[in-house]
């Protein structure tokens, strides 16, 4: 299979402060942005609590998810990304838009992250490779450490044939939808 040219792998935002900047992602296996569609459809959702919230984009990948936050008021942004290149390229991009003041980004396994993590956030992205069925775990431990506020909420993508993951009993969807090949949901999370 040939390589696509680097030229094309490049992310627009959709609205907000840097509404139609176009943003770099490097080609990494299991690397796919979340289509415009999709993060329009999320963001219209999240539009009632993305203003000064604190956000992380759990696998942030090419940071599609996380900087549309950003661009729609979030204050703060963490962004957690194993691969090297794909962290290179994410602060490439925060040093672009100029907003390194308010994103952290770690580099490292999310599993990993979250057994540190001492945060929580207002809004938890969850978008990770479908291939390697990381959500159970990833949800488990948002939901241990305590990483998600009284109130937030959580967007999680998965593919189409994958089952929803045993959510905790404080966890609610409150939207969900499916488009070509994935299913994307909106979960609150209440005082558990």
């Amino acid at each position: 299979m040939a390589k696509r040219p680097a030229s094309t792998n490049t992310l627009r935002i959709i609205a907000g402060e840097f509404g139609g900047r176009r943003l770099r992602f490097p080609d990494v296996k299991g690397l796919r942005p979340t289509g415009d569609r999709n993060r329009e459809t999320l963001f219209n959702w999240l539009q009632p609590y993305v203003s000064d919230s604190r956000v992380l984009d759990l696998f942030a990948g090419s940071g599609a998810l996380g900087f549309e936050a950003v661009s729609r008021g979030a204050a703060q942004l963490s962004l957690v990304e194993a691969n090297a290149l794909a962290v290179r390229q994410l602060r490439e991009n925060v040093n672009l838009l100029g907003i390194d003041q308010k994103t952290d980004i770690f580099h490292g396994r999310a599993a990993n992250w979250l057994t540190q993590n001492e945060e929580s956030f207002d809004i938890v992205l969850l978008d990770p490779p479908f291939a390697d069925n990381l959500l159970q775990q990833t949800i488990d431990g948002l939901e241990a450490g305590h990483c998600v506020t009284p109130g937030g909420h959580v967007y999680m993508e998965r593919d189409v044939h994958q089952a929803m993951p045993v959510l905790p009993d404080n966890w609610q969807v409150i939207r969900d939808k499916q488009q070509g090949q994935v299913s994307f949901s909106l979960i609150q999370v209440d005082n558990g």
